[in-house]
C-alpha cells in the first residue's frame, strides 16, 4: 500500500529543479552579451544614418544656394532638405559638430565612437 502512494505522487526533486534553473541561467548568460552587442550596433547604425542624411542635406543646401567649399553651414537652411528635424545630439547625448561646406561638414563626437567600439561600425569620414 505504501508503494502505491509513492508511485501515484508525481513530483520533481530538488536536484532536478536545480539542474533546470542552472541550465536556464547558463543560456541567459550566453544570450545577454549578444543582445547588448546587437543594441550597440543598432545605436551606431542609427547615429551613422542620421549623420549621412544631415550630410546629404548640407550638400543639397549648398548646391541650391550656390555655396562654395569653405562656406559656413546654415543648419536651419539645410534642415529644410530633411524629412525629419535637424538633430544636434546623437542617441547617446553627444553633440554633432558642424563644420564648413565641403570637407568635414558634420562629424560624430569622439566619445560616441569610443562608447560604441568593438561592435563593427565603420564610421568612415564622420
Amino acid at each position: 500500500m505504501i508503494s502505491k502512494i509513492r508511485q501515484s505522487r508525481a513530483a520533481f526533486t530538488l536536484v532536478e529543479i536545480m539542474i533546470v534553473v542552472a541550465i536556464i541561467g547558463l543560456l541567459a548568460a550566453l544570450a545577454v552579451p549578444g543582445f547588448v552587442k546587437a543594441r550597440k550596433q543598432s545605436q551606431g547604425r542609427r547615429i551613422l544614418n542620421d549623420v549621412r542624411q544631415m550630410d546629404a542635406a548640407i550638400d543639397q543646401w549648398a548646391l541650391e544656394t550656390g555655396q562654395s567649399d569653405g562656406a559656413t553651414v546654415n543648419t536651419t537652411g539645410a534642415a529644410t532638405y530633411l524629412k525629419a528635424s535637424w538633430k544636434t545630439t546623437d542617441l547617446l547625448g553627444n553633440n554633432y559638430t558642424v563644420g564648413t561646406v565641403g570637407t568635414n561638414q558634420i562629424s560624430i563626437a569622439a566619445s560616441t565612437k569610443t562608447a560604441l567600439t568593438g561592435v563593427g561600425i565603420d564610421w568612415g569620414t564622420y
